[in-house]
């Protein structure tokens, strides 16, 4: 009798399975990741082992400011790679200061600090407010409820989510978590210890949710008041990314007082190098000299190669006026989502965010969803694989849309047929 044998798995699902294995004998698992592998980008769109497409909404988190494979990125890389990559601090170069002066240009007086990532960012700023206060013996640092200020031992510290720093206790002293968006417990927290607050404009990680005009310009008001230093987490939400260089600019206009706003420093990165590992931050005058000589560094921060990459991708954004771009695609985005939860209550809670920072909560108790561990956000986003689109959890019942700035109106309309399709399905 002839023995059946079964057919050999294709080639494509034993490449996945070679590149996942990989992955599982050398790669530290610091990382849930879903089961897909990309080999090459265009624009909003990437493909996987298997050659399929899918829409990337979620940006590599919010990094990827003009998409996959850019071509004018790559000319940039290519032409500074040719001229010079890397020399180290100690010494100048003009890239660097060209990208300085584009940032306070773009904000405010100041002076700016490079690194390679949001995480070393805001490091720089909790050195920066401990130097301010150091002599009067000041060091605590109030931030909010939600918040998420990076992965190293202080960022975990000044993060106010308890899931963060489960099994990496005690955590670094001087950080304390207050409610977002409500003044009045941040006045109540201040000790005499306190020297600074940091906040983001629009909490990622936390569930994309805006700061009010008005609890802007009273943390002002407040730090003001109490000599504290205000410091505003922009990694994820600005460089555009709300429609304007900075989330607070957006939040603020056409709020009276508004337009005299200014925090006392800001972090940033992702969006900042368009793939390419850059972080800095911004303080303004006079706390711009508080860290002099010797008092903080890097290695890689501030290279040659980065800050072209940096000045190519402002160019860019200005010239194809991409903050525009930003408000009206992000204004159909969200107007379509608010529908989609008018349309689908029992799927879609609520829809929040601004310019291409958007966030929609998953209502509770949604059928499809029961008797599963996963957290609701991740099996609506595994969902929308499924359709070939990609999107970010944030939380157990958050997705974030965090695509590149000059996402087309077409692609937009297709991320909506694809969410409409995945909403009614768990709808039914």
């Amino acid at each position: 009798m002839k023995e059946i044998v079964p057919a050999p798995p294709s080639i494509i699902q034993n490449q996945f399975e070679s590149v996942k294995e990989l992955f599982a004998r050398n790669v530290v698992p610091t990382y849930g990741r879903f089961d897909l592998a990309f080999v090459r980008g265009s624009g909003s769109y990437l493909y996987d082992v298997s050659g399929r497409r899918f829409l990337d909404l979620g940006g590599g988190i919010a990094v990827c400011t003009l998409g996959h494979a850019n071509a004018e990125i790559t000319q940039a890389l290519v032409e500074q790679s040719q001229k010079l990559v890397h020399t180290s601090n100690l010494y100048y170069n003009e890239p660097q200061g060209r990208l300085a002066q584009a940032i306070v240009q773009k904000i405010a007086p100041g002076k700016v600090f490079f690194c390679n990532s949001g995480a070393e960012a805001n490091e720089g700023l909790y050195k920066l407010a401990r130097k301010f206060g150091h002599d009067e013996g000041r060091f605590e640092i109030l931030t909010a409820v939600n918040s998420f200020h990076g992965r190293t031992l202080a960022g975990i510290s000044a993060t106010g989510q308890e899931k963060v720093k489960k099994g990496f206790e005690p955590m670094v002293q001087g950080f304390r978590h207050v409610p977002y968006n409500d003044l009045q417990a941040m006045r109540d927290a201040i000790s005499p210890a306190t020297v600074a607050i940091l906040i983001e404009g629009i909490q990622g990680e936390g569930g994309v949710t805006p700061a009010t005009p008005e609890y802007l310009l009273g943390l002002r008001r407040l730090c003001d008041d109490k000599k504290l230093l205000l410091m505003m987490d922009a990694v994820q939400c600005g460089h555009f990314r709300s429609g304007r260089f900075q989330s607070f600019q957006r939040i603020m206009e056409g709020v009276p007082g508004g337009e005299s706003f200014l925090p006392d420093a800001i972090s940033m990165a992702k969006s900042l190098g368009g793939g390419f590992p850059m972080g800095a931050f911004w303080a303004r005058a006079p706390y711009a000299d508080l860290l002099g000589p010797g008092t903080h560094g890097t290695t890689f921060g501030g290279t040659p190669l980065g800050c072209a990459v940096a000045l190519k991708i402002m160019e860019v954004i200005q010239r194809d006026r991409l903050e525009e771009n930003v408000r009206s695609v992000g204004d159909y985005l969200k107007a379509e989502l608010g529908r989609l939860a008018k349309q689908y209550p029992k799927v879609l809670k609520t829809v929040r965010g601004l310019g291409l920072m958007l966030g929609f909560e998953l209502a509770q108790n949604i059928p499809g969803f029961a008797g599963k561990e996963k957290p609701a956000s991740i099996q609506f986003v595994n969902k929308l694989h499924e359709a070939g689109m990609l999107a970010i959890p944030a939380g157990n019942a958050v997705v974030r849309l965090l695509p590149a700035l000059n996402l087309k109106q077409s692609e937009a309309e297709e991320g909506i047929r694809i969410l409409e399709k995945v909403v009614a399905a768990l709808a039914a």
